[in-house]
């Protein structure tokens, strides 16, 4: 008998069937979704909203995006987080960039705290995409917290031409607070990547 590559073998977009169905119009409900809020949520409600682009620049319509962040008091919704758990607030979502015409991703969260003294307010990301064979890892900071940035031990790794790659641009519309914040996966406004 021989044997077949596996999924994580090959390059195609696997993980949206059962991650992302309503992207591809499947009669399924994904169990992550782009609203991170419950009820009487504490903090400032957010939107994070952004593309992600291909190395030619054109946005990519069937990328998968992956949040994970603290509460608005720095504390992730975790069993492992010691600090007492915010049961209001989920802390994951995932969304793919096909549920939009215009091939954008939303997320409704809300601002994250400092995990800890020296950090700045950040969002961890995820990124899936046709051609990975392994998904990449980024942050968002926040252009509003600059004081704080200058401090964050981890984007103090990020050569200073390159964290702005890093930094969600603040806006008000119809008083909500949006952060654009756009992924390019190569070319010359490249976003910074983690190794984990």
């Amino acid at each position: 008998m021989t044997k077949k590559q596996t999924p994580s073998q090959t390059i195609g977009p696997f993980f949206a069937y059962g991650l992302t169905p309503e992207q591809y119009d499947y009669n399924l409900n994904s169990v992550a979704m782009p609203q991170l809020t419950g009820e009487n949520q504490e903090g400032t409600a957010i939107r994070i909203e952004g593309q992600v682009f291909d190395g030619e620049g054109a946005a990519v319509g069937d990328a998968m995006i992956e949040i994970w962040q603290a509460d608005t008091a720095g504390r992730y919704a975790h069993p492992s987080d010691n600090r007492g758990s915010n049961t209001g607030f989920k802390g994951f979502g995932r969304v793919g960039t096909g549920t939009d015409p215009e091939q954008r991703f939303f997320f409704e969260t809300v601002k994250p705290g400092a995990v800890g003294q020296g950090q700045a307010p950040h969002i961890n990301v995820i990124v899936f995409m046709r051609g990975m064979l392994n998904h990449a890892y980024t942050r968002i900071y926040f252009s509003d917290e600059a004081e704080a940035n200058t401090t964050d031990p981890v984007l103090a790794t990020v050569p200073a031409e390159r964290r702005g790659t890093l930094i969600a641009e603040r806006d008000t519309r119809k008083g909500t607070t949006v952060y654009r914040f756009d992924i390019h996966m190569q070319g010359p406004k490249e976003t910074v990547f983690f190794d984990l």
